[in-house]
Protein backbone atom coordinates (compact mmCIF):
# COMPACT_ATOMS: atom_id res chain seq x y z
CA UNK A 1 0.00 0.00 0.00
CA UNK A 2 2.79 2.56 -0.35
CA UNK A 3 2.01 5.86 -1.19
CA UNK A 4 -1.56 5.37 -0.52
CA UNK A 5 -3.13 7.25 1.96
CA UNK A 6 -5.96 5.69 4.45
CA UNK A 7 -9.57 7.88 5.20
CA UNK A 8 -11.97 6.61 7.19
CA UNK A 9 -15.57 5.94 6.56
CA UNK A 10 -18.22 5.74 9.48
CA UNK A 11 -21.38 3.41 9.79
CA UNK A 12 -24.45 4.97 10.87
CA UNK A 13 -27.90 3.82 12.63
CA UNK A 14 -31.13 5.56 12.14
CA UNK A 15 -32.43 6.01 15.90
CA UNK A 16 -36.06 5.98 14.45
CA UNK A 17 -37.09 6.06 10.94
CA UNK A 18 -40.87 7.68 10.16
CA UNK A 19 -42.60 7.54 6.76
CA UNK A 20 -44.32 10.90 6.27
CA UNK A 21 -44.99 10.68 2.67
CA UNK A 22 -44.28 9.95 -1.04
CA UNK A 23 -43.33 12.24 -3.46
CA UNK A 24 -44.86 11.55 -7.70
CA UNK A 25 -40.97 10.45 -8.55
CA UNK A 26 -41.79 7.85 -6.11
CA UNK A 27 -39.22 8.85 -3.58
CA UNK A 28 -40.82 8.13 -0.03
CA UNK A 29 -40.87 10.99 2.44
CA UNK A 30 -39.45 11.00 5.84
CA UNK A 31 -38.04 11.78 9.51
CA UNK A 32 -34.82 10.25 10.87
CA UNK A 33 -32.45 10.93 13.57
CA UNK A 34 -28.84 9.23 11.76
CA UNK A 35 -26.13 8.52 14.09
CA UNK A 36 -22.49 8.32 13.64
CA UNK A 37 -20.79 5.07 14.69
CA UNK A 38 -17.10 4.40 15.64
CA UNK A 39 -16.79 1.78 13.27
CA UNK A 40 -15.33 2.10 10.06
CA UNK A 41 -14.60 0.62 6.56
CA UNK A 42 -11.03 2.63 5.56
CA UNK A 43 -10.61 3.72 1.85
CA UNK A 44 -7.26 3.92 0.75
CA UNK A 45 -6.41 6.90 -1.49
CA UNK A 46 -3.79 7.17 -4.16
CA UNK A 47 -4.00 10.25 -6.44
CA UNK A 48 -2.45 10.15 -9.99
CA UNK A 49 -1.00 12.73 -12.43
CA UNK A 50 -3.35 11.25 -15.13
CA UNK A 51 -7.10 11.19 -15.33
CA UNK A 52 -7.38 7.44 -15.03
CA UNK A 53 -9.51 6.66 -11.81
CA UNK A 54 -9.20 2.99 -10.83
CA UNK A 55 -10.07 0.41 -7.76
CA UNK A 56 -7.42 -2.16 -6.59
CA UNK A 57 -8.78 -4.41 -4.98
CA UNK A 58 -11.83 -6.88 -5.74
CA UNK A 59 -15.11 -6.44 -3.35
CA UNK A 60 -17.11 -8.75 -2.64
CA UNK A 61 -20.83 -8.77 -5.13
CA UNK A 62 -19.71 -5.17 -5.89
CA UNK A 63 -18.94 -5.30 -9.41
CA UNK A 64 -16.26 -1.70 -10.07
CA UNK A 65 -18.73 0.36 -12.77
CA UNK A 66 -21.58 -0.06 -9.69
CA UNK A 67 -18.79 0.99 -6.87
CA UNK A 68 -20.09 4.01 -4.90
CA UNK A 69 -16.13 4.74 -4.26
CA UNK A 70 -15.78 4.65 -8.35
CA UNK A 71 -18.85 6.66 -9.33
CA UNK A 72 -17.75 9.10 -6.69
CA UNK A 73 -14.35 9.65 -7.86
CA UNK A 74 -15.67 9.70 -11.62
CA UNK A 75 -18.64 12.62 -10.31
CA UNK A 76 -16.77 14.91 -8.67
CA UNK A 77 -13.36 14.63 -10.95
CA UNK A 78 -16.32 15.60 -13.64
CA UNK A 79 -18.20 18.35 -11.61
CA UNK A 80 -14.95 19.87 -11.39
CA UNK A 81 -13.23 19.22 -15.08
CA UNK A 82 -9.95 17.88 -12.45
CA UNK A 83 -7.39 15.86 -14.84
CA UNK A 84 -5.93 14.29 -11.66
CA UNK A 85 -6.58 10.72 -11.30
CA UNK A 86 -6.62 8.41 -8.58
CA UNK A 87 -5.98 4.39 -7.25
CA UNK A 88 -8.76 2.91 -4.51
CA UNK A 89 -8.52 0.69 -2.40
CA UNK A 90 -11.36 -0.31 -0.15
CA UNK A 91 -11.34 -2.43 3.09
CA UNK A 92 -14.79 -3.50 4.15
CA UNK A 93 -15.87 -3.63 8.01
CA UNK A 94 -19.09 -2.61 7.78
CA UNK A 95 -21.74 -5.16 6.56
CA UNK A 96 -23.31 -4.71 3.38
CA UNK A 97 -26.78 -3.99 2.80
CA UNK A 98 -27.44 -3.96 6.63
CA UNK A 99 -28.94 -0.48 7.34
CA UNK A 100 -25.44 0.86 8.92
CA UNK A 101 -24.59 3.12 5.25
CA UNK A 102 -21.59 1.75 4.25
CA UNK A 103 -21.78 2.27 0.84
CA UNK A 104 -22.74 5.31 1.18
CA UNK A 105 -20.32 6.09 4.01
CA UNK A 106 -17.74 5.05 1.56
CA UNK A 107 -18.71 7.49 -1.44
CA UNK A 108 -18.65 10.47 1.09
CA UNK A 109 -15.53 9.48 2.53
CA UNK A 110 -14.10 9.71 -1.31
CA UNK A 111 -15.61 12.90 -2.09
CA UNK A 112 -14.09 14.84 1.20
CA UNK A 113 -10.89 13.22 0.66
CA UNK A 114 -10.34 13.82 -3.16
CA UNK A 115 -11.69 17.23 -2.01
CA UNK A 116 -8.68 17.71 -0.07
CA UNK A 117 -5.91 15.68 -2.33
CA UNK A 118 -7.07 17.13 -5.46
CA UNK A 119 -7.25 20.52 -3.94
CA UNK A 120 -11.03 21.38 -5.23
CA UNK A 121 -11.72 23.50 -2.36
CA UNK A 122 -15.54 22.96 -2.68
CA UNK A 123 -17.73 23.79 -0.16
CA UNK A 124 -19.73 21.50 1.83
CA UNK A 125 -23.24 22.71 0.33
CA UNK A 126 -21.59 21.84 -2.76
CA UNK A 127 -20.39 18.64 -1.88
CA UNK A 128 -23.90 17.89 -0.77
CA UNK A 129 -25.11 18.33 -3.99
CA UNK A 130 -22.97 15.94 -5.44
CA UNK A 131 -23.51 13.31 -2.93
CA UNK A 132 -27.09 13.41 -3.09
CA UNK A 133 -26.87 12.17 -6.92
CA UNK A 134 -25.31 9.09 -5.47
CA UNK A 135 -27.63 7.98 -3.12
CA UNK A 136 -30.15 9.57 -0.20
CA UNK A 137 -27.94 8.87 2.87
CA UNK A 138 -24.58 10.47 1.14
CA UNK A 139 -25.24 13.81 2.14
CA UNK A 140 -25.39 12.75 6.07
CA UNK A 141 -22.03 11.31 6.17
CA UNK A 142 -20.99 14.87 3.98
CA UNK A 143 -22.60 17.12 6.32
CA UNK A 144 -20.29 16.06 9.29
CA UNK A 145 -22.54 15.32 12.54
CA UNK A 146 -25.43 13.76 14.07
CA UNK A 147 -28.56 14.67 11.98
CA UNK A 148 -32.45 14.81 12.15
CA UNK A 149 -33.28 14.51 8.82
CA UNK A 150 -36.31 15.02 6.69
CA UNK A 151 -37.08 15.06 2.91
CA UNK A 152 -35.95 11.78 1.27
CA UNK A 153 -32.88 12.06 4.08
CA UNK A 154 -30.99 15.82 2.43
CA UNK A 155 -32.76 18.10 4.41
CA UNK A 156 -30.68 18.09 7.77
CA UNK A 157 -30.28 19.61 11.02
CA UNK A 158 -27.47 19.40 13.59
CA UNK A 159 -28.82 17.40 16.57
CA UNK A 160 -27.04 16.84 20.09
CA UNK A 161 -27.05 13.71 21.38
CA UNK A 162 -26.13 11.81 24.64
CA UNK A 163 -23.14 9.93 24.56
CA UNK A 164 -23.68 6.23 24.47
CA UNK A 165 -22.54 2.78 23.26
CA UNK A 166 -23.90 0.38 20.53
CA UNK A 167 -24.32 -3.58 20.36
CA UNK A 168 -25.14 -3.91 16.54
CA UNK A 169 -26.14 -7.40 15.22
CA UNK A 170 -26.37 -8.27 11.56
CA UNK A 171 -28.40 -11.32 10.37
CA UNK A 172 -27.92 -13.42 7.77
CA UNK A 173 -30.22 -11.93 5.54
CA UNK A 174 -30.36 -9.30 2.64
CA UNK A 175 -33.17 -7.34 2.82
CA UNK A 176 -34.33 -6.10 -0.53
CA UNK A 177 -35.38 -1.78 0.41
CA UNK A 178 -37.62 -1.60 -3.13
CA UNK A 179 -39.36 -4.28 -1.71
CA UNK A 180 -39.64 -2.93 1.84
CA UNK A 181 -41.10 0.44 0.51
CA UNK A 182 -43.27 -1.56 -1.88
CA UNK A 183 -44.82 -3.26 0.39
CA UNK A 184 -48.67 -2.37 0.90
CA UNK A 185 -48.84 -3.07 4.63
CA UNK A 186 -46.36 -0.29 4.45
CA UNK A 187 -47.96 2.78 6.39
CA UNK A 188 -46.70 6.14 4.32
CA UNK A 189 -48.75 8.93 6.10
CA UNK A 190 -47.48 9.43 9.70
CA UNK A 191 -48.04 12.62 10.99
CA UNK A 192 -44.84 14.64 11.58
CA UNK A 193 -42.74 15.37 14.38
CA UNK A 194 -40.68 17.65 15.29
CA UNK A 195 -36.90 17.72 16.34
CA UNK A 196 -37.90 19.31 19.74
CA UNK A 197 -40.32 16.29 20.45
CA UNK A 198 -37.17 14.00 19.92
CA UNK A 199 -34.70 16.07 21.64
CA UNK A 200 -37.03 16.26 24.45
CA UNK A 201 -37.30 12.11 24.98
CA UNK A 202 -33.49 11.76 26.29
CA UNK A 203 -33.50 9.97 29.87
CA UNK A 204 -29.87 8.67 29.93
CA UNK A 205 -27.87 9.80 33.20
CA UNK A 206 -25.54 8.13 35.46
CA UNK A 207 -27.43 5.48 36.88
CA UNK A 208 -29.82 4.36 33.56
CA UNK A 209 -28.44 1.48 31.40
CA UNK A 210 -30.32 2.68 28.23
CA UNK A 211 -32.29 4.39 26.40
CA UNK A 212 -31.03 7.35 26.44
CA UNK A 213 -31.80 8.56 22.68
CA UNK A 214 -34.61 6.15 21.84
CA UNK A 215 -38.35 6.29 22.81
CA UNK A 216 -41.65 4.79 22.54
CA UNK A 217 -43.21 7.23 20.36
CA UNK A 218 -40.35 7.43 18.09
CA UNK A 219 -40.01 3.86 15.78
CA UNK A 220 -39.17 2.23 13.12
CA UNK A 221 -42.08 1.88 10.52
CA UNK A 222 -40.08 -0.74 8.61
CA UNK A 223 -38.87 -3.03 11.38
CA UNK A 224 -42.29 -4.68 11.76
CA UNK A 225 -43.05 -5.43 7.80
CA UNK A 226 -39.06 -6.82 7.54
CA UNK A 227 -39.43 -8.84 10.67
CA UNK A 228 -42.69 -10.42 8.90
CA UNK A 229 -40.73 -11.34 5.76
CA UNK A 230 -37.09 -11.90 7.21
CA UNK A 231 -37.13 -14.56 10.04
CA UNK A 232 -33.98 -14.14 10.15
CA UNK A 233 -34.04 -10.59 11.22
CA UNK A 234 -36.99 -11.25 13.86
CA UNK A 235 -34.88 -13.70 15.36
CA UNK A 236 -31.87 -11.23 15.69
CA UNK A 237 -34.25 -8.60 17.01
CA UNK A 238 -36.04 -10.49 19.58
CA UNK A 239 -33.19 -11.70 20.81
CA UNK A 240 -31.48 -8.31 21.62
CA UNK A 241 -34.95 -6.46 22.99
CA UNK A 242 -34.24 -9.16 26.36
CA UNK A 243 -31.89 -6.93 27.23
CA UNK A 244 -33.83 -3.44 26.44
CA UNK A 245 -35.59 -1.42 23.16
CA UNK A 246 -33.63 -2.74 20.68
CA UNK A 247 -34.16 -1.34 16.99
CA UNK A 248 -33.81 -2.23 13.72
CA UNK A 249 -31.75 0.34 12.18
CA UNK A 250 -33.38 1.73 8.24
CA UNK A 251 -34.47 -1.05 6.08
CA UNK A 252 -32.98 -3.42 7.70
CA UNK A 253 -31.13 -6.23 8.26
CA UNK A 254 -28.90 -4.65 11.31
CA UNK A 255 -30.81 -4.07 14.35
CA UNK A 256 -29.14 -2.48 17.78
CA UNK A 257 -29.62 -1.92 21.48
CA UNK A 258 -27.98 1.66 22.81
CA UNK A 259 -26.46 1.03 26.29
CA UNK A 260 -25.15 3.18 28.88
CA UNK A 261 -21.21 1.88 28.67
CA UNK A 262 -19.08 0.26 26.92
CA UNK A 263 -18.68 -2.89 29.55
CA UNK A 264 -22.84 -2.94 29.34
CA UNK A 265 -22.45 -3.38 24.85
CA UNK A 266 -19.80 -5.63 25.24
CA UNK A 267 -21.15 -8.49 27.71
CA UNK A 268 -24.21 -8.53 25.79
CA UNK A 269 -22.36 -9.00 22.27
CA UNK A 270 -20.08 -11.67 23.56
CA UNK A 271 -23.72 -13.70 24.48
CA UNK A 272 -24.54 -12.66 20.99
CA UNK A 273 -26.27 -15.50 18.66
CA UNK A 274 -24.12 -17.12 16.60
CA UNK A 275 -26.05 -16.76 13.27
CA UNK A 276 -25.03 -13.07 13.60
CA UNK A 277 -22.37 -11.04 13.25
CA UNK A 278 -21.64 -8.59 15.93
CA UNK A 279 -19.39 -5.45 17.52
CA UNK A 280 -19.74 -2.56 19.90
CA UNK A 281 -19.62 0.84 18.65
CA UNK A 282 -19.58 4.17 20.26
CA UNK A 283 -21.73 7.03 18.91
CA UNK A 284 -19.87 9.44 17.43
CA UNK A 285 -20.37 13.15 17.74
CA UNK A 286 -18.25 14.82 14.10
CA UNK A 287 -17.60 12.74 11.25
CA UNK A 288 -13.63 11.94 11.20
CA UNK A 289 -13.11 13.97 7.78
CA UNK A 290 -15.49 16.82 8.78
CA UNK A 291 -12.63 19.59 8.29
CA UNK A 292 -12.16 18.46 4.82
CA UNK A 293 -14.68 20.78 3.31
CA UNK A 294 -15.45 24.17 3.88
CA UNK A 295 -18.77 25.16 5.64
Amino acid sequence: MQDFQPFLAPAKINLFLHITGQRADGYHLLQTVFRLLDFYDTIYLKPTADATIKRVNVVANVGEAQDLCIRAAKLLQQHTACKQGVEIFVEKKIPMGGGLGGGSSDAATVLLALNRLWQLNLSRAELLKLGLQLGADVPFFIYGSNAWAEGVGEVLQSINLVDAYYVVLTPDAHVSTAQVFANKRLTKNSIPKTMSDFSGTSNLDAGNSADGNTHPEFINHLEKIVCDEYPAVSTCLTWLKQFGDARMSGSGASVFLEVANEKIANEICKQKPNACFGFVAKGLNRHPLIDFASS
